[in-house]
């Protein structure tokens, strides 16, 4: 499936801003075997005064600009052509718990695929007794790790509650899973916290997801979303696996990766310091055209 994508992030200032830098991961990425970006660019008004642009640990881009000169706005946009490949449906040939603690054991690469990185305390994501022991409530004996991956993100789509005004960017998970609500951001740190919390290596994926209007409405422009979800370790041969806890899925065609990383701290689309008085508003808005 090809689509075109269009994206933007905007925010606005009080008083005039100035003196800013800004790191900035917004244009899909090639993922070998799923994903390709045909070509795409990433623009930002004003121009920036510096600009420099470069892979991070993961492989993901990052662009790096500096402002100089005061603005009241800041605009930040991508335009992006990107095929992505469905996968096929494949048997599950991955290990149960116990073989997965033994393949991580004999796993000797630390490079950015190792699952070594996915499995520890993170900025975002830190171990919880609770989410630990929920996790293991939704167990069952000799179950494959993919297995595990399905039940665990269906029972969180099942047990909590999506709510757009319940959370911030800066909430905890733990106090996500404890009021069982959140956004795609909050679904996605606590299934990673219960996945690590039992001995699966599990990631955070960023992306844009394409939408479909009610039936019989039209589409409308800008109405696509940014989207999280996460990725896990299934073993040596299987490998990892992505799934969008907040539809209870595992991903597909629809899904267009921008980053992976530990958590939200790794791939947050917009993360700098800007010197600046008084209030800021910001918004954003995402299309994901298929062409067929």
């Amino acid at each position: 499936m090809l689509y075109d994508i269009t994206a933007s992030i905007d925010y606005s200032y009080n008083q005039p801003s100035g003196l800013g830098r800004t790191l900035l991961r917004l244009l899909p990425i090639t993922v070998p075997g799923a994903q390709k970006l045909i070509a795409g660019a990433l623009t930002t008004a004003p121009a920036a005064a510096e600009r420099i642009d470069r892979l991070d640990f993961f492989g993901n881009p990052v662009t790096e600009v500096a402002f100089r000169e005061a603005t009241r706005s800041a605009s930040f946009r991508i335009q992006a052509r990107v095929e992505r490949i469905a996968q096929a449906p494949s048997l599950d040939l991955s290990p149960t718990l116990k073989r997965l603690a033994e393949e991580l054991y004999d796993y000797d690469d630390l490079g950015p695929e190792a699952p070594h990185h996915f499995l520890g305390p993170s900025e975002r994501v830190r171990p919880s007794a609770a989410m630990t022991a929920y996790a293991r409530d939704h167990l069952a004996k000799g179950e494959t790790t993919l297995a595990v991956v399905q039940a665990l993100g269906g029972a969180l789509y099942r047990d909590m509650r999506f709510d757009a005004k319940a959370t911030t960017v800066d909430t905890d998970p733990s106090e996500a899973f404890e009021a069982r609500h959140g956004v795609c951001q909050d679904f996605s740190h606590v299934m990673i916290a219960c996945l690590r919390g039992i001995g699966i290596p599990a990631g955070y994926v960023s992306g844009y997801l394409r939408t479909s209007p009610p039936k019989g409405e039209a589409r409308l422009a800008g109405a696509d979303a940014m989207h999280a979800w996460v990725r896990a370790w299934c073993g040596v041969e299987f490998g990892w696996v992505e799934f969008d806890p907040t539809n209870d899925l595992m991903v597909g065609s629809d899904h267009i990766v921008v980053a992976v990383g530990r958590d939200y701290d790794d791939v947050a689309p917009v993360k700098g310091v800007l010197r600046t008085a008084g209030r800021s508003a910001s918004g954003h808005s995402v299309d994901v055209i298929p062409l067929g």
